[in-house]
């Protein structure tokens, strides 16, 4: 228990509806139904593990979460801790899978957005993972064979979701949604929509995307607003507003001297506050022109960044601004600093993939305050089904819309046309 009262309860045990007289599995083949109804997981308490899961999200490593309750007057061991945390991440991750079962299947309900605002944002970071290369043999002064393992950064994707006041920001006295994945980014969408489905998005007034530049995340935009039937009106998609400056910044470099560079930059982020790409982009050709630099030049590259968000209606931060949505992704840098950075990337810390998408759908539970409604939720799922790995294969989005040609190359665009607003919203 919580206050680190130890109780010994015998109980009836519910074997399995189909055997396969293999193995039992990872959480065994059945469960108890007196302590599933009464919300013990592991012969844990439920309070118990939901202050340990909360702790272990916020704290910096388990030795902390340790002393912290040792300090409260519960004594338990560090593999404990270490258990108990892992267990409540994993019953989070299996929580959520079987709610993309249910969505996927059309049986998740809907929630209520109508009237709202919604601003969502993406992003990816940087974690280190290990997986094991050589087994242990043998333990202590027995052991024959050391362990080996081998680690490679990964970037685990990122999004959250909050509700807009009428001048763009975080509506005061609202949660927002933070959630992710190491996965890849095809489940990253679809636990997109299925979050966005969650609050009602098709309902709501306005969905307001925003990102950088990242191709992952544009080329399967479409088929998230697709499959929660958004209407082009409820949709606004952005380019981070200081992703689009430092590409202007990048393709001025080889072209003009310090002080020239400098002049001309101001102009041009000047034409791009107000909504005129094309002139940056007509600006930039022209110098690129004089400059007599081959066609190989990277200049280019930064040039055809700015015509392609530009064509697919990115770059508009006057018509953003007149609506009073966002034109920068400053939220999404903070969760990533906040859910990965100050808890999940350090010197010498590695994690097995389990375990990191475990802590990382933890914390995005607990730093965006719905830990502890959602915990109640877990519990009440794993009370009827304490199976943690669930299958789950990701679709192919993006095969899927080009097959469907959603995915197209934007027209181009005449460079003397100027950007037309639509005054009335």
């Amino acid at each position: 228990m919580l206050g680190g009262l130890l109780l010994y309860v015998t109980t009836l045990y519910c074997s399995p509806a189909l055997r396969t007289g293999k193995r039992r599995g990872r959480e065994g083949a059945g469960l108890y139904p007196e302590l599933g109804v009464l919300g013990f997981q592991e012969g844990k308490s439920p309070a118990l593990v939901r202050e340990l899961g909360r702790l272990t999200a916020l704290l910096p490593s388990y030795e902390a979460v340790q002393q912290e309750l040792a300090d409260r007057g519960l004594k338990l061991t560090l593999k404990e801790v270490h258990g108990i945390g892992q267990h409540a991440g994993q019953s989070a991750l299996a929580y959520r899978r079987r709610q993309l079962h249910q969505y996927r299947a059309g049986q998740l309900p809907a929630g209520t957005g109508r009237g709202k605002r919604f601003g969502v944002m993406l992003d990816g970071g940087r974690t280190k993972l290990r997986r094991s290369t050589r087994r242990q043999k043998g333990q202590g002064p027995f052991k024959t064979q050391r362990r080996r393992y081998q680690t490679d950064w990964r970037e685990p994707k990122l999004f959250i979701i909050f509700e807009m006041d009428e001048q763009g920001r975080m509506k005061q006295g609202t949660r927002p949604l933070i959630d992710g994945t190491f996965r890849g980014p095809d489940e990253i969408m679809e636990v997109l929509a299925m979050r966005l489905h969650q609050l009602g998005a098709a309902q709501a007034q306005l969905v307001a995307f925003r990102a950088d530049g990242a191709p992952w995340i544009w080329e399967r935009l479409d088929w998230v607003i697709k499959r929660l039937g958004l209407r082009a009106s409820q949709v606004s998609r952005g380019l981070d507003w200081c992703h689009a400056v430092h590409h202007i910044s990048l393709a001025l470099q080889p072209l003009l001297e310090d002080g020239e560079r400098k002049r001309v930059f101001k102009k041009l982020r000047k034409w791009l506050k107000q909504g005129q790409w094309r002139k940056v982009v007509y600006e930039l050709t022209q110098l690129l022109v004089w400059a007599e630099l081959p066609e190989e030049a990277a200049v280019w590259t930064e040039i055809n960044y700015l015509q392609n968000h530009g064509a697919q209606g990115h770059l508009d931060y006057a018509r953003f601004r007149r609506r009073h949505l966002p034109t920068g992704s400053g939220a999404i840098e903070s969760t990533v600093r906040r859910v990965i950075n100050l808890r999940m990337k350090g010197n010498s810390i590695t994690w097995y993939e389990d375990n990191a998408e475990a802590m990382l759908v933890l914390r995005g539970l607990v730093l965006s305050r719905r830990w502890p409604e959602t915990f109640a939720e877990i519990t009440a799922s794993l009370a009827s089904d304490r199976r943690l790995d669930w299958d789950w294969q990701s679709p192919d989005m993006v095969a899927e819309l080009k097959a469907e040609k959603v995915i197209t190359p934007p027209e181009p665009q005449p460079q003397s046309q100027e950007p037309s607003y639509d005054t009335s919203v």
